[in-house]
């Protein structure tokens, strides 16, 4: 039995979690993305946040990459002061995962970026973010849906070519595309829900929902099949 493609996954970084009798800093990532990982037929490899400098190095060894979601990337990425809903930066995973989007881009490793994962795609390329929405993020804590159109003849298209409801978590938005980027699937209100860069250097998209919160494996299926 094969493993199938290495694909890398962004975790987070939290100070003195507890579980049983120990209370410690720890690298997690909820089970829902090496869950999604293994049924679309890949094998996970977790990625706590190291030395940006060490990225391009751990890129070369994966056939894909996953930019997990988490905290609100800090606006000063993208050359904008914090706004008074804008949570508290994660600096060491915005510096380290920046470093891997860059990486796989000009190795042309395929890369999905999932909620924070797609935010940071845009401002890696020169984008902008809007720091507050309203309707996407109702209770704390609780996913909620609502669906989603994709763009006709993009990638992400190709992958799910009908309207879906999927699960949700976020209170910031893309505003300005980064260079190259186009979007690729919009919310009811117009929010841009996925965006991509078309042709080369690879397969390279990202979503504002959650697939892993859900049962549909077919980008992750689609990021596997580009390895």
């Amino acid at each position: 039995m094969t493993a199938g493609p290495l694909i890398g996954i962004s975790t987070y970084a939290e100070p003195g979690v507890r579980w049983g009798v120990w209370q410690l800093d720890a690298v997690l990532l909820p089970a829902g993305y090496p869950r999604l990982v293994r049924r679309a037929g890949g094998l996970a490899a977790l990625l706590p946040p190291d030395a940006p400098e060490v990225a391009a190095a751990a890129v070369a060894r994966l056939d894909g990459l996953v930019i997990a979601g988490g905290p609100d990337v800090e606006p000063v990425h993208y050359g904008a002061e914090p706004g008074p809903r804008t949570g508290p930066p994660a600096r060491a995973r915005d510096a380290w995962e920046l470093a891997l989007i860059r990486a796989a881009l000009d190795r042309g490793v395929p890369l999905l970026g999932i909620c924070r994962g797609m935010q940071l795609l845009n401002v890696a390329l020169g984008g902008t973010l809007v720091q507050h929405i309203d309707g996407h993020a109702e209770t704390p804590g609780v996913f909620g849906r609502h669906p989603v159109k994709p763009v006709p003849g993009t990638l992400y298209d190709a992958a799910v070519p009908e309207q879906i409801s999927v699960p949700t978590y976020h209170h910031q938005a893309v505003d300005r595309l980064g260079a190259g980027l186009i979007p690729s699937a919009y919310a009811e209100d117009g929010t841009v829900e996925a965006i991509e860069l078309p042709g080369p250097p690879g397969w390279t998209l990202g979503v504002q929902w959650h697939p892993e919160m859900d049962d549909d494996p077919r980008l992750l299926q689609s990021l596997i099949a580009a390895t």
